[in-house]
């Protein structure tokens, strides 16, 4: 009998184990995204949405300012992640904070000279977000987005490079739609949750549920900021580098 059970165990334990499917594995940080849009209080949804059209519709006139700021941000976010590493597992707040501002002031610093680059960077990684957004969309396996991404920052830089102003209009429609998007989201779920009886969650589904929602509401808005600012630059008496 004993016999019997270790070949029985053994079979057993030798079995494949359940393979996972390309189609199971996420990697759009859904969660993180959802995190943002409730975090914040009406007040700063407001801002939000106020900061995120001006971006949106007149982003071209101050886009020499958001650039900075974007750089800005991104010097800040690398530098704390170097002062992290620097300190290994011994928690240095100092250091975090001084690698994030030596960081941000570097980026921010190195921004200006070099602006015509940074915004033909930011509209490679606009075209990259709005192309991964359509493969996210579409349902196909995340874990192929990178071939997505690929495919929109290869087209946005190369477009950004041959018309400049192709690259602002794109960069600050893509930032603006999307801070104003998280502002308006943050509202309905306020609404929907704080104000309507009995409560509904209406735009925790839309988002969690259908992957279409949040690239479509993502994109319809950049367009209309590319077709705006468009029709201004044209009817602008002057507009430059």
């Amino acid at each position: 009998m004993d016999c019997i059970m270790l070949l029985a165990q053994a079979a057993e334990a030798s079995k494949p184990a359940k393979s996972i499917r390309v189609e199971d594995i996420n990697i759009v940080p859904i969660d993180f995204i959802w995190e943002q849009i409730t975090s914040l209080s009406w007040l700063h949804a407001v801002i939000a949405i106020s900061f995120g059209v001006v971006w949106l519709l007149y982003g071209w006139r101050i886009f020499k300012v958001l650039v900075v700021i974007s750089f800005a941000l991104l010097g800040l976010y690398l530098g704390i992640t170097v002062g992290k590493q620097l300190s290994g597992e011994e928690v240095n707040v100092s250091n975090e904070v001084w690698a994030g501002v030596i960081g941000l002031a570097l980026f921010a610093f190195v921004s200006v000279p070099l602006m015509r680059w940074c915004v033909c960077a930011l509209g490679a990684v606009a075209g990259g977000i709005l192309t991964s957004g359509l493969w996210y969309a579409f349902g196909l396996p995340q874990v192929y987005m990178w071939a997505g991404a690929i495919i929109g920052i290869v087209a946005g830089g190369m477009i950004s490079f041959i018309v400049f102003k192709v690259a602002v209009m794109l960069f600050t429609s893509l930032g603006g739609g999307a801070i104003t998007l998280v502002g308006i989201l943050s509202l309905l779920h306020q609404y929907e949750t704080k104000m309507v009886e009995p409560p509904t969650t209406n735009i925790h589904d839309l988002v969690f549920d259908n992957q279409w929602f949040l690239p479509a509401v993502l994109i319809l808005p950049t367009v209309i900021g590319i077709i705006t600012q468009n029709k201004l630059i044209k009817h602008s008496d002057r507009w430059e580098l």
